[in-house]
């Protein structure tokens, strides 16, 4: 029986790692590149800035899922990034995928990644 939940644990952490990589390269790297700023901060910069003010995962990742739901300046806690590219549009994704997309963003070092698969 332990065997199973392992087995099912790490399905299920390799299926959430693959959705979320799919649903960030499919809609997020139209504005977010992976590691360079073009018409908005690069993944890589608001990953760290938000990874330094929330301490785990589970703040990180509902905090960004709700305010990318519905962005708001006072929510932002880059305000530079605001003034230089404007705020961030309500996109209508679904509370989920949110969820999805920020724990992948999360776990990712996207430097790394881009070195290991560097034609994204």
């Amino acid at each position: 029986m332990r065997g199973i939940f392992l087995t099912l644990l790490v399905a299920s952490f390799i299926y959430g790692a693959e959705m979320g990589s799919l649903l960030f390269h499919g809609n997020c790297v139209t504005c977010h590149h992976e590691t360079k700023t073009i018409s908005a901060p690069s993944a890589t910069e608001f990953r760290q800035r938000y990874r330094d003010a929330f301490s785990s995962k589970e703040e990180f990742v509902s905090y960004m899922s709700s305010w990318v739901k519905k962005p708001s300046h006072e929510g932002s806690l880059m305000h530079d990034a605001i003034k230089k590219h404007e705020l961030m549009p309500e996109l209508g994704f679904d509370e989920d995928a949110l969820k999805i997309i920020c724990a992948y963003i999360y776990d990712t070092n996207f430097v790394e990644e881009e070195k290991t698969h560097p034609k994204r």
